[in-house]
């Protein structure tokens, strides 16, 4: 049976969140009966969690939750390679805590990564900017501009929250140093210089009712210096 493994991050996520990861994972189970399915969660030092509780609840349901936490917040891209570091399965996704996309997008993500791609990169329509602030949404078009003209990366759009590798190439994202944002575009930047690593984009759509915040000016200078 193929093994799959699925990395949250977490970081202050919003009351209740443990239930809708329950529901999410629970409906990803039912749909693909022959993919063994397992659970992370890495708590990026967040400050309003209380994690036995939130552990707790979870582990009643999953009890094969695998939960990784630390005290310091690190970032997006530290706290995922802290899940991949321990993942063993033969294929990993992850996404937000939120679980932000339909399970229509999650689905075909995963079932293109378990045939012939090495990864699978998630890729926003038009629809998704008109739930982004405008300077997100105006950041967001640039970048993918550069991302196709100056970086020439097999897949322009690098920031969707939804992505999946195979374990052949779990070393690659391991070797990303960006622990903020851009570490997406660190690790697609690595496997696009590589020929023989098969890349592929596959389109995503936001459940409804998904909404964003405006990104913190101190994190968007970071982020531009580490493009």
């Amino acid at each position: 049976m193929t093994s799959l493994d699925i990395i949250l991050p977490a970081y202050n996520p919003l009351p209740g969140w443990e239930d809708i990861v329950i529901g999410r994972f629970q409906s990803l189970v039912k749909a693909l009966p022959d993919v063994k399915i397992r659970l992370f969660i890495v708590n990026d030092g967040s400050q309003r969690l209380d994690e036995n509780h939130s552990a707790g609840v979870i582990q009643e349901v999953i009890p094969d939750l695998q939960w990784i936490s630390y005290k310091e917040n690190r970032g997006k891209g530290y706290a995922l390679r802290q899940g991949v570091k321990n993942s063993t399965a033969d294929f990993v996704v992850y996404t937000d805590i939120d679980w932000p996309y339909t399970e229509e997008s999650m689905i075909g993500v995963i079932q293109t990564l378990t045939g012939s791609a090495d990864a699978v990169i998630g890729k926003r329509d038009e629809n998704y900017y008109t739930h982004l602030p405008p300077a997100r949404r105006r950041i967001s078009r640039l970048l993918r501009s550069f991302n196709a003209k100056l970086l020439r990366l097999k897949v322009d759009d690098t920031q969707a929250g939804l992505k999946g590798f195979r374990k052949n190439i779990k070393d690659i994202f391991l070797s990303t140093t960006i622990d903020r944002y851009l570490f997406d575009l660190e690790f697609i930047y690595l496997i696009s210089a590589k020929k023989e690593i098969k890349v592929v984009g596959y389109p995503i759509a936001l459940r409804p009712g998904i909404t964003f915040s405006k990104m913190n000016r101190k994190i968007l200078f970071q982020e531009a210096r580490n493009f």
